[in-house]
């Protein structure tokens, strides 16, 4: 079987090496792929955002399975362009993608299927979203150095507040896709309206940040669920953690992660078995009652509440960084399990085996990152024997 991965990073990379170890695999090709992927794959020239040129070479190449790694393609719709041109791909429609793509459309899913997530609002208009923030501060616990904020509305009226800290910050997403730095979690008035201004107004985010939900701020563990969906029977993978901060200790601006390990603690057998039955099978009834049936990577970014696991988000494919360390103590083979959720036959697959060993993924990345920050270096001083069976170097 030939396989298509469209992706070049760290994901993409420990995708190719999984593949690469299934007897069914006799070639894999990855778009644009890495200098790691060209280790297990033959790298073709392609961005992932090209959905013409990808079909086109799946079609010259005869390609027996796609599989996507970053969401960009699947919002575009790769999937709808390569079933239409009779290919089998994993993944979800454009339509279904919109779950990730959307995080209003996600929410509105969520609460028609009557699944726990935090309460949220959203807003497209700069003034309006200003007034919730400064109305939402009124109960507020006030700073130490309380001082006044001037604000500016959409009018260009100067009005002042003062700049209280919330005795619970509140979270602000963009409501598209925006490489896992969309989201700011708030602890002052200011900071909040500094955050919206930039999405509605600065253009930080272009066309994803035209739109924003500001919602409660769950407090609790964090956990990464990874299911395999075919629209009708669900597999989940074992849970894992990410750790999003740039810094130790939880400690400054959301990345898009920077390590992650599995399985985590916080999710056992019973609230794995609680989270498939209150969360991720009512979502994709919900979906398939909406009219766009999901198959694919359902993640699903869960909160371990004091009232239990709430959605923060919803993904539409393999997490990055937790795929690494999924991957690394999945012993069952992974193109069967992909192949047949493409084709709506995931009931076949046999229970999944896993090695009972812990695994990590640590992030390396440039200094500046999520920021402005340089790419190119030479990474040097690599062990030649990292890459064993109980260590492996993914490139991002």
């Amino acid at each position: 079987m030939k396989v298509l991965v469209i992706g070049q990073g760290g994901r993409e990379h420990a995708l190719v090496w999984k593949l690469s170890q299934s007897p069914q695999v006799t070639k894999i090709y990855c778009a644009p792929g890495n200098a790691g992927t060209s280790q297990h794959a033959e790298n073709v020239d392609i961005s992932d955002a090209d959905i013409d040129q990808l079909l086109n070479f799946a079609k010259r190449e005869k390609i027996d399975l796609t599989v996507p790694g970053p969401e960009v393609p699947l919002v575009l719709g790769v999937v709808d362009q390569f079933r239409k041109a009779g290919l089998t791909i994993f993944g979800p429609t454009k339509a279904a993608a919109e779950l990730e793509g959307s995080k209003t459309f996600a929410k509105q899913i969520m609460r028609g299927a009557k699944v726990p997530t935090a309460d949220y609002i959203t807003f497209d208009n700069l003034n309006r979203a200003i007034n919730y923030i400064l109305e939402r501060c009124g109960g507020g616990r006030f700073a130490s150095n309380e001082r006044p904020l001037n604000v500016t509305n959409e009018e260009g009226e100067i009005f002042q507040r003062t700049n209280p800290l919330w005795e619970q910050p509140i979270v602000v997403k963009a409501d598209g896709l925006a490489a896992g730095k969309g989201v700011r979690v708030c602890h002052t008035a200011e900071e909040a309206i500094e955050f919206v201004r930039d999405c509605l107004a600065g253009n930080r985010f272009g066309e994803a940040g035209s739109r924003v939900i500001i919602e409660e701020c769950l407090v609790g563990e964090e956990a990464s669920i990874l299911a395999i969906v075919d629209g009708k029977t669900i597999i989940t993978l074992d849970a894992s953690q990410d750790h999003k901060a740039a810094y130790d200790d939880d400690q400054g601006p959301n990345t898009g992660g920077m390590g992650a390990y599995c399985p985590t603690p916080v999710i056992d057998a019973a609230m794995m078995d609680q989270i498939t039955q209150t969360i991720l099978i009512p979502l994709v009834h919900e979906m398939k009652r909406k009219g766009c049936p999901f198959s694919g990577v359902l993640y699903a970014g869960i909160m371990m509440t004091r009232q239990g696991p709430k959605v923060l988000e919803f993904n539409v494919r393999f997490g990055d960084p937790e795929t690494q360390p999924v991957l690394m103590r999945l012993k069952s083979d992974l193109f069967e399990m992909l192949y047949a959720a493409a084709q709506g036959k995931l009931r076949d697959v046999p229970e999944l085996e896993w090695d009972p060993r812990p695994a990590v993924c640590v992030v390396m990345a440039s200094k500046g990152y999520p920021g402005d920050y340089e790419k190119g270096f030479a990474i040097r001083a690599l062990d030649p024997k990292a890459d064993s069976e109980i260590s492996r170097v993914f490139h991002a």
